[in-house]
């Protein structure tokens, strides 16, 4: 007979203090960096322009979808209990997808705040207004929102039966869909085009704002001015590469391609390791976040 579980088990890794004291490293790394990045955002007047504002939404989104996912797993390391409840695992799932849904279209928005700075500078006071800003992170949480819904419905509407151990760290929906005893050829279907569809259409907007971009620099005369362009980029293509690598593994290929324990390394590294390392590849390559923090230092010590 058909049953929905009360609860789930995630598996995840071996219970012990090892992978606790990873997952609390990386995790402090990540709430403090992206904190840093947040406040020095807020806090110096020279940073107040777009390009900084979805930097600090962008630090914001690692900060939320990290947190769903980090507490909980260190909590299972920690205590050996690896039960949660059904609502508790669609809660997760649903914020989490919210939140690195979202993230996708703020890095598409940033690649088009680059190209209109950089390829249409005496617009880009209008094109890049705080209206437009507001409108653009509105509308990638929107998007977020509403793919994060249908796919929880979707989930979560199965009927479950058989083991209730999901074979992950966390309520994931591969290993979910893996535990469905109901025909889960239409919810295969639909994160497959859903998640083909955002990948391509923001990382076109990205790779067509770049192309834009290359080929503006390149019109530049000057050494140091090409120099200084590809600097206000170099790290938003990094961070590109590394998120939306990791996303097209983990979604944007037949379920019966993708083994569990290789996917559990992968999602370590996008729900926790990027998130770390986003802060600190915007501020150790960006002039303007340096002279914010030496600013703020320095406030601090002269007090």
């Amino acid at each position: 007979r058909a049953l929905t579980y009360g609860h789930f088990i995630l598996l995840g890794f071996p219970t012990s203090v090892g992978p606790f004291v990873v997952f609390l490293a990386i995790y402090l790394t990540t709430v403090l960096g992206n904190t840093i990045m947040v406040f020095l955002i807020r806090a110096s007047s020279r940073l107040h322009t777009p390009m900084y504002f979805f930097l600090m939404n962008l630090s914001l989104l690692d900060l939320c979808y990290s947190s769903t996912i980090a507490p909980k797993a260190m909590a299972s390391f920690l205590t050996g209990s690896k039960t949660i409840s059904f609502i508790g695992c669609a809660t997760q799932f649903f914020f989490f997808c919210v939140f690195v849904t979202t993230e996708t279209f703020i890095l598409a928005a940033m690649a088009y705040d680059r190209y209109t700075a950089i390829c249409n500078p005496l617009l880009y006071p209008i094109a890049m207004s705080k209206q437009v800003s507001v409108q653009l992170l509105v509308g990638s949480y929107v998007c977020g929102g509403v793919n994060s819904m249908v796919q929880t419905v979707f989930t979560f509407t199965l009927c479950f039966c058989g083991s209730n151990e999901i074979d992950h760290f966390f309520c994931d929906i591969t290993p979910l869909l893996s535990l469905s005893c109901t025909n889960t050829d239409i919810n295969e279907l639909v994160l497959f085009t859903l998640s083909s569809f955002i990948i391509v259409s923001t990382s076109m907007v990205i790779l067509v704002s770049y192309a834009y971009i290359i080929s503006a620099i390149l019109r530049i005369r000057s050494a140091e001015g090409r120099r200084r362009a590809f600097s206000t980029c170099t790290s938003h293509m990094m961070s590109v590469s590394l998120f939306y690598g990791t996303l097209t593994f983990m979604y944007v290929q037949p379920s019966s391609l993708s083994a569990p324990a290789q996917s559990k390394v992968v999602s370590v590294f996008y729900t926790l390791v990027i998130p770390m390392l986003n802060p600190l590849i915007y501020s150790l390559r960006n002039k303007d976040v340096k002279e914010a923090l030496g600013r703020t230092i320095s406030s601090v010590f002269l007090k």
